[in-house]
């Protein structure tokens, strides 16, 4: 997308607030001075074999693009494709899952689009709102901030141990059928673990708002490494700004380490540090298997939020509140790249 950019100059488009000229989350158009739009689109793949669960951890993965720039959802349009064979009540099921979802946000599901496929696919697109002056961007972040996390890492790795396609098996094949456990998989780490990707990141975004954060992006396909380091790319504006994580203090799903032990690993603890290995320094105690989940693709993952010294103690309440969870993970500091200690 960043080809197109040249198209469409910032100068030109003065209300566009977010476009192609910046690596965030989703765009943000102002449409006056106490609202913009935000809008964005993900789908993916099936990665649990439960159809309704699939649309739900779908929608839930959409959603948090808009929580990720600190608004709210409005309203969405599904995006999907099916093979022919599907069953219609199958498709059904995918799309009760993500209306349930969206419901949850409070937005609608006002329409859509769905094409046959090979493979299936399904997500949405999001239409939401934010007042201009209060929009999250992954630049922003300021020396002294402290790092929050608002999920634990691992969805990628245990929703790889989980997957199980017999030989000649299209993929699709797996909507079709019960799921069948390998031997050693923790039934209750998977529903851990969906647990996870299926919790809105709507009350992580509204205490990022109430603690007067700036900037804030989830965790999806580049692991919390790579997704830290576009935030300090973006920073880089500001002068020699970096983060420092301590791995110890990064929240991990049940069972976590021994599906990295075991080999249940995706392609983003190989892809990632060779997109952004070179913004990253490891202290000699952070093990093997900590730098593997730190790099490791998340789906649905949480909000990485900066939040200034005078929002820490707000920020905080109003995760209590609304009885979300947040880590502590580290700071922002002076320099530049990440520091994993």
């Amino acid at each position: 997308m960043r080809q197109l950019a040249g198209f469409f100059p910032a100068t030109a488009y003065p209300d566009l607030l977010v476009g192609l000229g910046e690596p965030d989350d989703a765009a943000v158009y102002r449409l006056d001075d106490a609202r913009a739009l935000i809008t964005t689109t993900d789908f993916f793949t099936p990665i649990v074999d439960d159809p309704w669960t699939y649309g739900a951890i779908a929608a839930t993965n959409a959603l948090s693009d808009v929580y990720a720039m600190g608004g709210e959802a409005l309203f969405c349009l599904n995006i999907a494709g099916f093979p022919e064979a599907t069953p219609p009540e199958i498709v059904a099921q995918v799309f009760a899952g993500g209306a349930s979802k969206v419901r949850e946000a409070g937005a609608a599901i006002a329409g859509g689009h769905t094409v046959t496929n090979p493979e299936p696919f399904y997500g949405l697109a999001v239409i939401g709102v934010v007042h201009p002056d209060r929009v999250l961007r992954k630049g922003g972040a300021q020396i002294g901030d402290r790092l929050y996390l608002t999920k634990p890492l691992g969805t990628g790795i245990i929703t790889t141990a989980a997957k199980l396609t017999g030989p000649g098996e299209a993929p699709w094949a797996r909507l079709l059928r019960r799921l069948r456990w390998r031997p050693d998989l923790n039934t209750g780490d998977l529903e851990a673990a969906i647990l996870s990707m299926t919790r809105l990141n709507r009350a992580a975004a509204r205490a990022a708002q109430a603690g007067n954060a700036v900037s804030a992006t989830d965790i999806t396909g580049f692991g919390l490494l790579g997704h830290a380091c576009e935030m300090v790319r973006a920073m880089q504006e500001h002068g020699e700004i970096g983060f420092r994580i301590v791995a110890a203090q990064v929240p991990q799903l049940p069972g976590v380490e021994r599906y990295i032990t075991a080999g249940y690993l995706t392609r983003g603890h190989q892809r990632n540090p060779a997109a952004f290995g070179d913004q990253v320094r490891f202290g000699p105690q952070v093990t093997p298997a900590q730098r593997i989940l730190l790099w490791e693709a998340e789906t649905s993952g949480g909000l990485l939020v900066a939040v200034p010294p005078h929002g820490v103690a707000a920020f905080e309440a109003a995760c209590a509140s609304a009885g979300q969870t947040a880590w502590t993970i580290g700071q922002v500091i002076g320099g530049q790249g990440i520091e994993v200690v």
